[in-house]
Protein backbone atom coordinates (compact mmCIF):
# COMPACT_ATOMS: atom_id res chain seq x y z
CA UNK A 1 0.00 0.00 0.00
CA UNK A 2 2.87 2.36 0.86
CA UNK A 3 4.48 1.67 -2.55
CA UNK A 4 1.22 2.53 -4.33
CA UNK A 5 0.79 5.74 -2.32
CA UNK A 6 4.42 6.71 -3.00
CA UNK A 7 3.96 6.02 -6.72
CA UNK A 8 0.79 8.11 -6.92
CA UNK A 9 2.51 10.96 -5.06
CA UNK A 10 5.58 10.82 -7.31
CA UNK A 11 3.49 10.77 -10.49
CA UNK A 12 1.47 13.78 -9.31
CA UNK A 13 4.70 15.69 -8.50
CA UNK A 14 6.20 14.80 -11.89
CA UNK A 15 3.04 15.75 -13.79
CA UNK A 16 2.77 19.02 -11.88
CA UNK A 17 6.41 19.74 -12.73
CA UNK A 18 5.88 19.32 -16.50
CA UNK A 19 4.32 22.73 -17.08
CA UNK A 20 6.41 24.56 -19.67
CA UNK A 21 5.09 28.02 -18.83
CA UNK A 22 8.06 28.88 -16.62
CA UNK A 23 10.59 28.84 -19.47
CA UNK A 24 12.23 32.26 -19.25
CA UNK A 25 11.07 34.64 -21.98
CA UNK A 26 13.68 37.15 -23.07
CA UNK A 27 11.63 38.89 -25.74
CA UNK A 28 11.70 42.67 -25.78
CA UNK A 29 9.57 44.78 -28.12
CA UNK A 30 11.63 45.92 -31.12
CA UNK A 31 10.57 49.56 -30.95
CA UNK A 32 12.66 51.80 -28.72
CA UNK A 33 14.33 49.00 -26.78
CA UNK A 34 16.89 51.39 -25.35
CA UNK A 35 14.16 52.97 -23.21
CA UNK A 36 12.42 49.74 -22.15
CA UNK A 37 13.24 47.39 -19.35
CA UNK A 38 13.26 43.67 -20.18
CA UNK A 39 9.82 42.08 -19.93
CA UNK A 40 11.17 39.36 -17.66
CA UNK A 41 14.35 39.78 -15.71
CA UNK A 42 16.34 36.55 -15.77
CA UNK A 43 16.49 34.97 -12.32
CA UNK A 44 19.70 35.43 -10.40
CA UNK A 45 22.13 32.56 -10.76
CA UNK A 46 21.15 29.90 -8.25
CA UNK A 47 23.80 28.09 -6.26
CA UNK A 48 24.72 24.72 -7.73
CA UNK A 49 23.96 21.95 -5.21
CA UNK A 50 26.76 19.64 -6.34
CA UNK A 51 30.54 19.69 -6.07
CA UNK A 52 32.96 19.61 -9.00
CA UNK A 53 34.19 16.12 -8.09
CA UNK A 54 30.60 14.79 -8.18
CA UNK A 55 30.03 16.18 -11.68
CA UNK A 56 33.44 14.93 -12.80
CA UNK A 57 32.69 11.42 -11.52
CA UNK A 58 29.21 11.68 -13.04
CA UNK A 59 30.74 12.37 -16.48
CA UNK A 60 32.51 9.01 -16.39
CA UNK A 61 29.42 7.18 -15.15
CA UNK A 62 27.16 8.92 -17.65
CA UNK A 63 29.43 7.93 -20.54
CA UNK A 64 29.46 4.31 -19.35
CA UNK A 65 25.73 3.90 -18.55
CA UNK A 66 23.66 6.67 -20.17
CA UNK A 67 25.28 8.03 -23.33
CA UNK A 68 24.16 5.16 -25.55
CA UNK A 69 20.54 6.38 -25.21
CA UNK A 70 20.80 10.03 -24.15
CA UNK A 71 23.76 10.97 -26.37
CA UNK A 72 27.40 11.68 -25.53
CA UNK A 73 26.64 15.27 -24.51
CA UNK A 74 23.14 14.67 -23.13
CA UNK A 75 21.50 15.80 -26.38
CA UNK A 76 18.95 12.95 -26.35
CA UNK A 77 17.32 11.19 -29.27
CA UNK A 78 16.59 13.68 -32.08
CA UNK A 79 12.98 12.42 -32.14
CA UNK A 80 12.60 12.47 -28.35
CA UNK A 81 9.12 14.01 -28.48
CA UNK A 82 7.80 11.18 -30.66
CA UNK A 83 6.84 7.71 -29.53
CA UNK A 84 8.74 4.70 -30.85
CA UNK A 85 7.18 1.64 -32.54
CA UNK A 86 6.21 0.26 -29.10
CA UNK A 87 4.48 3.51 -28.12
CA UNK A 88 7.18 4.60 -25.66
CA UNK A 89 8.79 8.00 -25.56
CA UNK A 90 12.40 8.10 -26.74
CA UNK A 91 15.37 9.22 -24.59
CA UNK A 92 15.00 12.95 -23.90
CA UNK A 93 17.84 15.46 -23.79
CA UNK A 94 19.41 15.95 -20.37
CA UNK A 95 21.53 18.97 -21.30
CA UNK A 96 18.91 21.63 -20.50
CA UNK A 97 17.20 21.62 -23.91
CA UNK A 98 14.57 19.01 -23.01
CA UNK A 99 12.16 18.82 -20.10
CA UNK A 100 14.38 17.31 -17.39
CA UNK A 101 14.66 20.75 -15.80
CA UNK A 102 10.91 20.62 -15.07
CA UNK A 103 11.42 17.82 -12.55
CA UNK A 104 12.65 18.16 -8.97
CA UNK A 105 15.81 16.36 -7.93
CA UNK A 106 13.81 13.66 -6.14
CA UNK A 107 11.87 12.84 -9.33
CA UNK A 108 15.02 12.71 -11.47
CA UNK A 109 16.61 10.39 -8.93
CA UNK A 110 13.50 8.20 -8.73
CA UNK A 111 13.25 7.71 -12.51
CA UNK A 112 16.93 6.79 -12.80
CA UNK A 113 16.72 4.32 -9.92
CA UNK A 114 13.33 2.80 -10.89
CA UNK A 115 13.06 3.36 -14.64
CA UNK A 116 10.32 5.01 -16.66
CA UNK A 117 6.88 4.78 -15.12
CA UNK A 118 4.36 2.73 -17.12
CA UNK A 119 4.60 3.05 -20.88
CA UNK A 120 6.21 6.49 -20.78
CA UNK A 121 9.65 5.43 -21.96
CA UNK A 122 12.33 2.78 -22.15
CA UNK A 123 14.43 3.97 -19.22
CA UNK A 124 15.62 0.89 -17.34
CA UNK A 125 15.84 0.76 -13.56
CA UNK A 126 19.43 1.30 -12.38
CA UNK A 127 18.89 0.55 -8.68
CA UNK A 128 20.60 -2.84 -8.94
CA UNK A 129 23.55 -1.51 -10.97
CA UNK A 130 24.32 1.96 -9.61
CA UNK A 131 24.67 3.18 -6.05
CA UNK A 132 22.83 6.18 -4.67
CA UNK A 133 26.01 8.26 -4.87
CA UNK A 134 26.63 7.21 -8.48
CA UNK A 135 23.12 8.27 -9.52
CA UNK A 136 23.54 11.60 -7.72
CA UNK A 137 26.86 12.09 -9.55
CA UNK A 138 25.21 11.43 -12.91
CA UNK A 139 22.53 14.02 -12.14
CA UNK A 140 25.27 16.45 -11.07
CA UNK A 141 27.02 15.94 -14.41
CA UNK A 142 24.02 16.53 -16.62
CA UNK A 143 22.88 19.50 -14.55
CA UNK A 144 26.38 20.96 -14.86
CA UNK A 145 25.61 21.17 -18.61
CA UNK A 146 22.53 23.36 -18.02
CA UNK A 147 22.85 27.09 -18.70
CA UNK A 148 22.61 29.23 -15.55
CA UNK A 149 19.21 30.58 -16.55
CA UNK A 150 17.66 27.10 -16.97
CA UNK A 151 19.36 25.86 -13.81
CA UNK A 152 18.03 28.84 -11.82
CA UNK A 153 14.45 28.14 -12.93
CA UNK A 154 14.93 24.44 -12.09
CA UNK A 155 16.40 25.34 -8.70
CA UNK A 156 13.38 27.49 -7.80
CA UNK A 157 11.03 24.68 -8.83
CA UNK A 158 13.04 22.14 -6.84
CA UNK A 159 12.96 24.33 -3.74
CA UNK A 160 9.20 24.73 -4.11
CA UNK A 161 8.75 20.94 -4.44
CA UNK A 162 10.68 20.42 -1.20
CA UNK A 163 8.24 22.60 0.80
Amino acid sequence: MLKILTGVLLISVVLTGCDQTEQPDKTVPAESTAKLEPIITPPPTAPRWYQFDQANNGARLYKEHCASCHGSQGEGDPAWKQRDADGNLRAPPLNGTGHAWHHPLAALYHVIMNGSPGDQGNMPAWKDKLSRDEVVSIIAWFQSRWPDEIYSVWYARDQKARQ
